[in-house]
């Protein structure tokens, strides 16, 4: 499948004479909602774990040296929390150009607290788009995120801005903040050898 799905997501009908759809976020869409939307809530989705496992190519980073963002991917027990938006169908075409770069519209139930829930609609890059990265260690994942950048700026912004909105929701997620520890280290690492190359030239 192509990594650009916008055609394939304006034929998606199902929310068709809605007046108003929820939105789940689970990566960017959590800190950076460049969108106009009616109401936010914290929310969660049951069945799909959080996975830097999608290659980014046009936002942070390149086609020649592409970055990881997150995608869904399906594990029985998971509860992935986040940030759900109710907004209108006119919003449709920014987020499928936002999402462009192999994620597809799915429908699913999004829950409120442990009680209310209503279905929405979420974007879930699998591992059949072109831009799929795969499972990788998270050591590994950090390495890659650490060297990548894109129009949307550093991989790592991306990484970090998460694992903060994370926190703040309350979400405890061992993946994203095991690839955090590593980036910082990471970026310790390459602040001490800065410092001990300006030293040199001194």
């Amino acid at each position: 499948m192509s990594a650009n799905t916008i055609s394939i997501n304006q034929q998606m009908a199902h929310f068709e004479g809605r007046d108003s759809v929820w939105l789940f976020g689970y990566g960017s869409i959590i800190f950076k909602a460049d969108f106009p939307f009616i109401e936010r809530r914290p929310a969660h989705i049951l069945g799909w774990a959080r996975r830097f496992w999608q290659g980014s190519h046009d936002h942070r980073g390149t086609a020649e040296a592409p970055g990881r963002v997150v995608t869904l991917v399906p594990q029985a027990d998971a509860v992935c929390s986040g940030m759900a938006y109710l907004i209108t169908p006119g919003v449709f075409a920014h987020l499928d150009h936002r999402e462009k770069n192999g994620y597809l519209r799915l429908v699913t139930d999004i829950h409120f607290g442990d009680s209310e829930k209503a279905e929405g609609l979420i974007y879930i890059a699998s591992e059949e788009n072109a831009a799929f990265a795969g499972p990788a260690s998270e050591k590994e994942i950090a390495r890659q995120i650490f060297r990548a950048a894109g129009p949307s700026g550093r991989n790592s912004e991306y990484l970090l801005l998460l694992a903060q909105a994370l926190r703040e929701l309350g979400s405890d997620d061992t993946h994203v903040f095991e690839i955090e520890k590593h980036l910082l280290q990471l970026e310790r690492e390459a602040a001490a050898a800065h410092q001990c190359a300006d030293g040199n030239r001194a």
